[in-house]
């Protein structure tokens, strides 16, 4: 009888690393923003957390690394999101588009920094990084195309990817000057803007 495997709980220490981690990539994201890339220094990366500058190489083995661990994490994760919605939708393409742009409503509305850094400083990524990026930029851009083929297969692929990314241009930019709306008013408007330029008249907002 082959035995169970054993379940790997993470030890006090391997979490507080995590933790430290996941804390340098929230306050790069912040700080990248502000400054942009050339204007961090990993000392004042550190400085966010509350570490010296060198003990942030003990999670990271530069600047360009920290970089690279945020935006080739981000588009992971919108592809991985993006994929689960869908999936989670089943055979309901009204279901799934509407889905998608809550999903990504959430995204714009909680991670504005990591789309300004995004926009402003890809090029600094290696090039191997950055092709990584756009590789996965682009299967989360499928995901979108397929989904509005699904509603409309007599259109052209290359029509709605255009719909999908002007959408996501609405949508990643529009929470930089959203501070004068509620969140709530702010995300409701977002989805009714998004559902309209994919030409989606049939879907609800959520």
């Amino acid at each position: 009888m082959a035995a169970e495997p054993q379940e790997i709980v993470p030890t006090a220490r391997g979490r507080a690393k995590t933790e430290r981690r996941d804390a340098l990539l929230s306050s790069a994201a912040r700080l990248f923003a502000g400054r942009g890339f050339d204007g961090v220094s990993i000392e004042d990366l550190g400085a966010a957390v509350g570490v010296s500058g060198p003990a942030v190489y003990r999670h990271f083995a530069s600047k360009q690394a920290v970089l690279a661990a945020l935006l080739v994490g981000v588009s992971e994760g919108l592809l991985s999101g993006g994929r689960t919605v869908v999936d989670d939708a089943g055979p309901d393409a009204s279901a799934a588009l509407g889905s998608l742009v809550r999903f990504h409503v959430d995204f714009a509305l909680r991670d504005p920094d990591v789309i300004r850094v995004q926009d402003r400083d890809l090029a600094a990524l290696s090039a191997q990084d950055r092709e990584s990026v756009r590789a996965l930029q682009r299967r989360y851009v499928d995901l979108w195309v397929d989904v509005l083929h699904r509603l409309s297969p007599t259109t052209e692929r290359a029509e709605l990817r255009l719909r999908a990314q002007a959408t996501f241009g609405l949508l990643n930019s529009t929470p930089h000057s959203a501070r004068s709306v509620t969140v709530a008013r702010t995300r409701a408007l977002l989805e009714e803007m998004a559902l309209a330029a994919l030409g989606s008249r049939d879907v609800t907002p959520g």
